[in-house]
């Protein structure tokens, strides 16, 4: 069997694929996952956006009878996107011995702090939301990443702004956190590559004031273009004043944000902006992997709109005990995916690399910019 829908890691095509194995901690009949991530708070579309996507796939595998007459379930649990609360949902499911691995966590701190913890365990923490560095690596054994690292978006955001438009007065604007701090070193990695600096910078801080100085201080450098890390309400709040103030430059948003409501937020003002995502756009039915994964997506919600967000969610559970997952997903190769390319194999946990830039147009529906890797 081949379920051809999406780029997050140990989709059901990779792990039908995979031989069955002895017994473990899940019944007979049912394999389970769990999803510990924010379901509510700021950041709760991303959350959600995930587990629709993987119960998507999950569905469309139950459908085609499961995997070795076995379903897969997922449970998924609010973490607020704190690092506490992940802390504490995941070494319960650890020490219930009822879940075969942690699938689609979201956000680069509750991935930090739960992913040591999975590690310690030799839980496999499959597809989390977020190309944070500490996530690759050979050292790292238990980790499978489907989305491209932070790195490589910020490097397809400006060889964007510099190769095709020309643009060399850049500014950055981010949220000084983890996140944000650690995106900033691959814009300025890019931007260094090119003997260029930014023109200036400014930075918000959660639930503070910040943004509007920030505004006033790249508004004084007048750049050309605008390189943007942080969450959808801050870079509204700094897009919609700049407008009146008549700076206009481009804006390159790095996916963190929640693209359909950002786009909906801004209505008109949004014109223009620039947003790179790790998977191709959710409405393009030309690639089979596309409209696979909207058919996955009708069938549970009738009503449920395509978005890049479930897109990347759309990931399904494995039919192998936790200490063998790792090992088999090491040895399976290349996949085509009806339009996306997969690698997988020993050591390389990162399964695909891909960006690409989207902008979105006057009415709110996006255009394809171009795709980099």
């Amino acid at each position: 069997m081949r379920y051809q829908t999406c780029l997050a890691a140990a989709a059901a095509t990779i792990l039908a694929m995979l031989p069955a194995v002895a017994e473990q901690e899940n019944s007979e009949t049912t394999f389970k996952f769990e999803q510990v991530a924010a379901l509510d708070g700021p950041v709760a579309a991303l959350g959600r956006g995930m587990r629709q996507g993987i119960v998507a796939a999950f569905e469309a595998t139950r459908r085609a009878g499961g995997m070795h007459a076995r379903q897969i379930h997922l449970t998924s649990l609010d973490d607020g996107c704190q690092p506490n609360r992940s802390i504490h949902e995941v070494r319960s499911l650890i020490s219930s011995n009822d879940y075969i691995g942690l699938i689609g966590s979201v956000g680069t701190p509750p991935s930090k702090a739960a992913q040591p913890i999975a590690t310690e365990a030799n839980m496999p923490f499959i597809a989390p939301s977020t190309g944070a560095g500490f996530l690759r690596g050979p050292s790292l054994s238990n980790a499978v990443n489907a989305r491209a690292t932070h790195e490589a978006e910020t490097l397809a955001g400006i060889d964007y702004l510099v190769d095709e438009l020309g643009y060399t007065d850049i500014a950055i604007f981010y949220q000084d956190v983890g996140f944000g701090r650690a995106t900033l070193a691959g814009v300025l990695k890019a931007m260094d590559a090119r003997d260029m600096s930014p023109l200036a910078e400014g930075t918000y801080t959660p639930n503070a004031a910040t943004v509007k100085t920030a505004l006033l201080n790249i508004r004084k450098a007048g750049p050309q273009a605008v390189v943007m890390i942080g969450a959808d309400k801050p870079l509204a709040e700094f897009i919609r004043p700049s407008k009146k103030m008549k700076l206009e430059p481009v804006f390159v948003i790095i996916s963190l944000v929640g693209s359909k409501a950002h786009a909906a937020e801004l209505g008109a003002d949004g014109a223009g902006i620039v947003i790179s995502h790790v998977v191709p756009q959710p409405w393009d039915r030309t690639l089979p992997i596309i409209a696979e994964y909207q058919a996955a997506l009708t069938a549970i919600d009738v009503q449920a709109a395509p978005g890049f967000v479930s897109r990347e969610g759309c990931v399904a559970g494995a039919d192998v005990a936790r200490e063998n997952l790792m090992a088999a997903l090491n040895n399976v190769g290349v996949i085509d995916m009806g339009g996306i390319t997969l690698s997988f194999g020993r050591g390389e946990i990162q399964v695909s690399d891909a960006v690409y830039l989207m902008r979105i147009r006057r009415e709110g529906s996006y255009e394809a910019l171009h795709r980099g890797s």
